[in-house]
């Protein structure tokens, strides 16, 4: 397969509520497709990064630059190309994990719509249909969380969590435990705000039977991760440090963790996030697979991965309607606390034309 040409779209989405988590709030998303354009058709890609370097280092007009300047004509000037080449091709270019992500993902939709595979087979998924969570944002009071909270479970999500921070923690989970008892899949994710010296005070969320403590301090801090399991019972899950199979293997052999969250984006790509879940799955490490607020491009290549075999929680998997009143495709749509994976070929969905071009604020092509 050889690529004619790739073009980079931003599209600017509303999200039905302000998100607010430990490094910040947001109340739109500004994300960065792509669309690889082939003699035999199109793929999709849709890039996981943020206006601003506060999850990662990596931020959307970066991730735009990266890719224009070097990531597409390297692979413009391939020549014939799969999408397992496409990570060996950009391995000269440090880092950008991200960058790399979202067009290694346009070049696998565009190669399996050509040989009419789904994302799900060609991962190896097992399941039809996935669990779902949500994730719930920092609220300005404990009675609007438990409404959220409730309202989430009224809708039928499986698992709820709660982002925190220092000052938004303990409180937060016995109001919820209280008011929704013992029996509901309940985490946390602090998104590395915290440090070691925390550790008597998230012991305190011990009582509390959580599923996991998600990335509780810095994402180099693989070490302190590991000392901090000594001290406190709930199970640590990494997020932001686990930045491919190597890295989850180091931390799983440290004792940094007990579950493992993997977002594609962040490892690389699909490809490397199943590797991620096969170095787990070797391991006896469950993982499941977070969001990073996807359109349904996103959404569907994530269900896909979440149908692996070792994905045995559920994730951050949410309908459409979670965060978007209307999605760029065609919504998905909570089933039973399930979601569907996707049969069609490659993603299994694409963007509506007239939805996309609502949200568009930039087009630039991209040829050799």
């Amino acid at each position: 397969m050889k690529l004619t040409g790739v073009e980079v779209l931003r599209v600017s989405m509303p999200l039905v509520a302000p998100f607010r988590t430990s490094f910040g709030s947001q109340d739109a998303r500004d994300i960065l497709l792509l669309r690889a354009v082939t003699p035999s058709g199109e793929g999709w890609g849709e890039c996981g990064a943020m206006g601003a370097p506060v999850y990662s280092s990596e931020y959307t007009d970066g991730v735009e630059h990266v890719l224009e300047h070097f990531l597409v004509p390297a692979l413009l000037g391939a020549g014939e190309i799969t999408a397992n080449k496409v990570a060996p091709l950009l391995a000269k270019f440090k880092g950008h994990r991200m960058a790399k992500s979202v067009l290694e993902m346009a070049v696998l939709d565009a190669e399996l719509r050509a040989h009419d595979l789904s994302f799900g087979t060609a991962l190896g998924s097992t399941k039809d249909r996935v669990p779902c969570g949500v994730s719930v944002g920092i609220m300005d009071s404990i009675p609007q969380l438990l409404d959220v909270v409730g309202g989430y479970l009224d809708a039928g999500y499986l698992r709820i969590k709660l982002k925190i921070e220092p000052g938004w923690d303990v409180e937060p989970v016995r109001a919820v435990r209280e008011r929704f008892g013992d029996d509901i899949l309940l985490q946390v994710d602090a998104n590395t705000a915290y440090t070691l010296a925390d550790a008597p005070l998230l012991a305190k969320l011990d009582p509390f039977n959580l599923l996991l403590l998600e990335q509780p301090l810095e994402e180099e801090d693989v070490h302190g991760h590991a000392e901090l399991a000594k001290h406190i019972r709930t199970p640590i899950c990494l997020d932001e440090s686990v930045v491919d199979a190597r890295s989850a293997a180091d931390a799983i052999r440290l004792g940094a963790c007990r579950v493992v969250n993997i977002k594609p984006s962040r490892v690389g790509g699909y490809l490397e996030a199943k590797r991620v879940h096969d170095v787990c799955a070797a391991n006896g490490i469950p993982v499941w697979c977070g969001g990073m607020i996807e359109t349904g491009l996103g959404r569907a290549a994530n269900v896909a991965l979440a149908s692996l075999p070792g994905f045995t929680m559920p994730g951050d998997t949410s309908a459409s309607e979670r965060f978007y009143r209307q999605d760029i495709t065609e919504p998905f749509v909570l089933d039973g606390g399930h979601l569907p994976v996707p049969t069609g070929p490659g993603l299994g969905v694409s963007p509506i034309p007239e939805r996309l071009a609502e949200v568009v604020t930039r087009k630039k092509w991209l040829t050799s």
